[in-house]
């Protein structure tokens, strides 16, 4: 059984297309008993999302709800395969956290050389500290090289609930998610469970990430989610901090 004890991907009102407050995630993560949570709205470039001033003022949120820590940050839009995603260094830099993505609205799929450049040329960013559901079968990728990349630049690689469910977008994302796995179990690279919840009743629901890595035999010193410091550490670690 993982002890988990957060949940690093969730979205609010603010991202356009969710259904849920801050606090109705936060109360919601206390239920479930995790110690921290983060809220990853999607940046600007994501149809009906924030603008950058939203992300700009997110000082004004106390990071503590029902006991449950906040960290406030972002799911940018990689946008090119130079991976330019769509909020400035200046504001990332306010961040508690940053999740890189690969979305439709936002960038047409292309070989699997691009793609994958998109992804690595995206964390090299140190102010990206995760790369989201990079297991997207309508983005083919080199996961050999995507996970090379993340050791290198110390990012962390998603495990994400939302992509293994069958009624999300992303069909049929298993196979990738047990070919990078695998290979980061080889290359020794850690990973994050996130649940992409667009309502609160979603909130930490991890049971089919879960199940997949207990299926794989992935260890547990390789699950960010098993400690907030961790994460902290990581993330500290990729900006420099």
């Amino acid at each position: 059984m993982i002890r988990d004890v957060m949940d690093t991907h969730t979205h609010t009102l603010a991202s356009g297309h969710a259904y849920s407050t801050i606090r109705e995630n936060a109360a919601a993560a206390a239920k479930k008993g995790l110690q921290l949570l983060a809220i990853t709205e999607h940046a600007p470039r994501m149809v009906g999302s924030s603008q950058a001033i939203y992300f700009q003022n997110l000082k004004v949120i106390d990071r503590h709800a029902f006991d449950v820590e906040l960290m406030m940050g972002v799911e940018l839009n990689i946008l090119d395969d130079k991976g330019t995603v769509d909020l400035t260094e200046g504001t990332l830099r306010q961040m508690d956290l940053a999740i890189a993505s690969l979305h439709i609205p936002c960038i047409t799929p292309g070989s699997r050389e691009y793609n994958t450049q998109a992804c690595l040329n995206a964390i090299k960013n140190p102010f990206v500290h995760i790369l989201g559901h990079p297991d997207d079968p309508r983005y083919p990728l080199d996961y050999r090289a995507i996970v090379q990349g993340a050791k290198k630049y110390g990012a962390i690689l998603e495990l994400n609930e939302s992509s293994l469910r069958p009624e999300g977008s992303r069909k049929n994302a298993r196979p990738q998610d047990e070919e990078m796995l695998r290979l980061c179990m080889e290359y020794e690279v850690p990973v994050v469970i996130g649940s992409d919840a667009h309502v609160d009743t979603d909130v930490g629901r991890h049971d089919l990430a879960h199940a997949l890595l207990e299926e794989l035999g992935f260890p547990e010193k390789l699950i960010i989610n098993t400690s907030a410091e961790k994460l902290k550490y990581a993330v500290r670690k990729k900006s420099g901090q």
